[in-house]
């Protein structure tokens, strides 16, 4: 268990530092004219836009575990609400 969590842990920061270095303005800029505010990419899940200086395999996992529980009870709800329509 702990060589997998440190496997997927390692890929995981390489895949992020990859994906910033190549989507950094500061690196990848090549204009002359001064960058005063630099793109990211934000992920926007059931409570909003996370901003952490350091985000975490584990995080990710976090999310992504919260966002399939969102998913089941939307689709527990929405069902029951229209089992509800269909027996009126």
């Amino acid at each position: 268990d702990a060589l997998a969590k440190e496997c997927y842990r390692a890929i995981f920061d390489w895949l992020v530092g990859k994906t910033n270095d190549s989507t950094s303005a500061s690196i990848n800029y090549n204009r002359n004219e001064e960058v005063d505010r630099y793109r990211c990419i934000s992920v926007l899940d059931i409570f909003g836009f996370e901003s952490f200086d350091v985000n975490g395999f584990e995080q990710l996992l976090i999310n992504h575990a919260n966002e399939r529980l969102q998913k089941t009870f939307t689709e527990t709800i929405t069902d029951s609400v229209l089992k509800g329509y269909a027996n009126e």
